[in-house]
């Protein structure tokens, strides 16, 4: 683990610009590490979106993200960028989130400015709690984290309430407190995206794309030129598979078979050679243990 943070962290002074697309389960980080990438972020909002079937309003728990940090972490290498909101309370809560989370897999850790009721990004109506406060916040993540290889992301949502200027006073004071990455979330147009770089040379600088976000999209290559580091995609598997799943519901529901809609799938043996069925069993009959020949006993216990 120390290994797979170090390197993102080396990978993170230099270029090329680092993106890791959203995933929320070990499938979508499975078919993303078979992708090509290296580095995926484990988003807040996509997991709320499938796993709750709600909107991402700070209703998923600490316990649910470490739970998903597992399970992705028991499937692949890549290194995982998570988002962990608030930190789910104050300072001392923060603390044991980092602990849980390093511990379940994650190489960087995400804490945002906001309070409750907390929103996504790019929704309209949030609150912060006071900069001193998010500082303290960051200083517990910093203490807090078993290796200095895991990754304190600080990012502010201050754009939207407080205005760009101020944001980037949060932003500075967040790395004055021991931030490794500053995220200065929902900038509104390029021009308050170019502002950004010059203003942290020395510290990696992430942007968030949206599609049909508050922040004009912008390819890896642009973010780049700009300065910028890391760029993450985090919702845009769902919004891709929400409009897959609803063709094939409705299409289900008008033809009453799914054949109509077969050159759009895998089928069955295809599934089977991506999730490594083929693999598992092979591994299971290395296990089987031989016949116990006739007549053999068990040994009785005393």
């Amino acid at each position: 683990m120390a290994g797979m943070a170090k390197n993102l962290r080396t990978r993170l002074m230099r270029k090329p610009i680092i993106v890791a697309p959203g995933v929320y389960d070990a499938f979508t980080a499975l078919v993303a590490e078979q992708s090509g990438f290296r580095t995926l972020y484990v988003s807040g909002a996509a997991i709320a979106y499938t796993r709750l079937g709600r909107p991402d309003i700070g209703l998923v728990s600490m316990s649910e993200v470490v739970e998903t940090i597992g399970m992705i972490r028991d499937r692949v290498a890549a290194d995982l960028i998570v988002d962990a909101d608030t930190g789910y309370g104050n300072a001392l809560n923060v603390g044991r989130t980092v602990r849980l989370f390093e511990r379940a897999g994650a190489g960087a850790i995400q804490l945002e400015d906001q309070d409750f009721p907390k929103r996504c990004g790019h929704l309209d109506g949030k609150l912060l709690i006071p900069a001193a406060e998010m500082a303290g916040k960051i200083k517990a993540a910093v203490d807090a984290r078993r290796s200095r290889e895991t990754l304190v992301i600080a990012r502010t949502d201050a754009v939207a309430v407080e205005g760009f200027e101020r944001a980037i006073e949060r932003a500075e004071l967040y790395r004055d407190a021991g931030a490794d990455v500053l995220f200065v979330e929902a900038p509104q147009t390029r021009a308050e995206l170019k502002r950004i770089p010059p203003t942290f040379a020395r510290v990696p600088l992430m942007a968030n794309m949206v599609e049909g976000g508050k922040t004009p999209p912008l390819s890896a290559a642009e973010l780049e030129a700009m300065g910028f580091a890391l760029v993450i995609f985090p919702g845009g598997i769902v919004r891709a598979l929400a409009r897959t799943a609803s063709e094939y519901y409705a299409a289900l529901a008008a033809r009453g078979t799914s054949e109509p809609f077969r050159s759009r799938m895998l089928d069955f043996t295809s599934l089977n050679e991506l999730i490594g069925t083929p693999e598992m069993l092979a591994l299971g009959k290395r296990y089987e243990s031989s016949a116990r020949p006739s007549g053999s006993k068990r040994g009785t216990r005393r």
